[in-house]
């Protein structure tokens, strides 16, 4: 079901046999620490839509990663682009998704730095009227915090540590360089801790400048594949919701049809 992979004539079938639903990971470009890829954010995404999606049944849509990731632009490898363009990028591929008969898109988080924007996006849709709807599933609720406190050895785990370099180590092993390890860079500086509970355009980079935030030395394949696992469950839960949802895009409908114009 990967959109690139299909011929037209599959794609045509394909749009009617998942009810068209497509899947757009979030991703982005980016450094985890020194010892994964860049890539890191999209091949989860990617994987985790790609096993939902042979649980039940939707398009994928080709590797996208121009999201947020402005905070990044400081370190080797990073793909930044300005807002504005981020937005109307998106909004592009979403137009193009849905004239392409697919009018559910499920957004599949796979960056947090995509924590603002994907919400704000979602805002957006209430800006001017489209033939189709975006979902934004929570993937990481209760059950995933359970899983995570049942697997994970390290103290704390934020970015590049022991659940991303588990996930990797599931999915391109031959990509993580373990003995590139920076256990010092992976501690929270806290250089603006007498700003307590304020954020700034520097919160990030004051507390985590190498892009990396825990210890990935415990990490292993088989906790990668466990989460992937819990990961692709729960989307595939979330893709059948949405194919038997009738009453978002009624709602969409009946809000517009009471804005003053």
């Amino acid at each position: 079901m990967q959109w690139e992979n299909l011929t037209a004539p599959d794609f045509a079938r394909a749009v009617k046999e998942t009810q068209g639903v497509c899947l757009l990971p979030l991703a982005v470009i980016e450094k985890h620490g020194d010892h994964l890829p860049l890539g890191t954010d999209l091949f989860v995404g990617m994987e985790v839509a790609r096993r939902a999606a042979e649980i039940e049944p939707a398009i994928l849509f080709p590797p996208f990663y121009f999201t947020q990731i402005l905070e990044a632009k400081h370190q080797p490898g990073t793909i930044a682009i300005g807002g504005r363009l981020m937005l109307e990028l998106l909004e592009a591929v979403c137009d193009e998704i849905g004239r392409n008969g697919l009018k559910k898109i499920i957004f599949v988080p796979s960056h947090g730095g995509n924590r603002y924007l994907a919400p704000f996006f979602i805002q957006l849709m209430l800006e001017k009227r489209k033939d189709y709807m975006v979902y934004l599933p929570q993937m990481m609720g209760p059950d995933f915090a359970a899983l995570m406190k049942e697997l994970l050895e390290s103290e704390f785990d934020f970015h590049a540590g022991e659940m991303e370099t588990s996930l990797i180590l599931a999915i391109h092993p031959e990509l993580v360089r373990m003995e590139q390890i920076n256990v010092e860079s992976g501690r929270r500086l806290g250089r603006l801790r007498h700003l307590p509970g304020v954020e700034t355009p520097v919160s990030w980079y004051a507390d985590f400048p190498d892009h990396y935030a825990g210890d990935a030395r415990q990490a292993t394949a088989e906790k990668g594949e466990r989460i992937l696992q819990h990961l692709a469950q729960q989307l595939a839960k979330t893709i059948k919701a949405v194919k038997e949802d009738k009453v978002t895009p009624e709602l969409y409908s009946e809000f517009f049809g009471r804005v003053q114009h």
